[in-house]
C-alpha cells in the first residue's frame, strides 16, 4: 500500500471506518446507510450528502469499487481498503487497550510497565 494513502486515512474518521465495514461484503448506497445505522445502534446516521461525496473519494483513491451486474449501484472493498480497514481496526484496539490500562489501573500502572 502507498504511504500517501495510509498518511490520508489512517487515523480514520468514524465515518469511513464504519463505511469500509459495511463493505465488507458488497452492498449499494441506502444498504450502507442503513448497515452503519444498525450497527452502530444509530449512533451514526449516514446522510445521502455524506455517504456519495466519501464513496466518490474512497473510489478516486481505490479504496472501494464499482461492481459490475447488480440492479443498483453497489460498492465492494479493494485489497487496499481491506489492508487500510485491518490497519485501522488494529490501532483503535492498542488505543482501547491503552484507555482501559490508564482507567483501570490508573496512571501509575502505566508509568510502572
Amino acid at each position: 500500500m502507498k504511504d500517501a494513502l495510509r498518511k490520508k486515512y489512517i487515523p480514520m474518521t468514524e465515518t469511513i471506518y464504519y463505511t469500509l465495514l459495511a463493505l465488507t461484503i458488497p452492498r449499494h448506497g441506502y444498504a450502507i446507510m442503513q448497515y452503519v445505522s444498525t450497527l452502530t445502534k444509530g449512533r451514526i446516521i449516514l446522510g445521502t450528502g455524506t455517504l456519495y461525496t466519501m464513496v466518490g473519494r474512497l473510489t478516486a483513491d481505490g479504496i472501494i469499487v464499482t461492481l459490475p451486474g447488480h440492479e443498483r449501484k453497489t460498492y465492494g472493498l479493494t485489497d487496499v481498503g481491506m489492508e487500510l480497514l485491518k490497519e485501522e481496526t488494529g490501532r483503535l484496539e492498542k488505543q482501547l487497550a491503552d484507555g482501559r490500562k490508564v482507567l483501570i489501573g490508573g496512571v501509575e500502572t502505566v508509568q510502572n510497565i
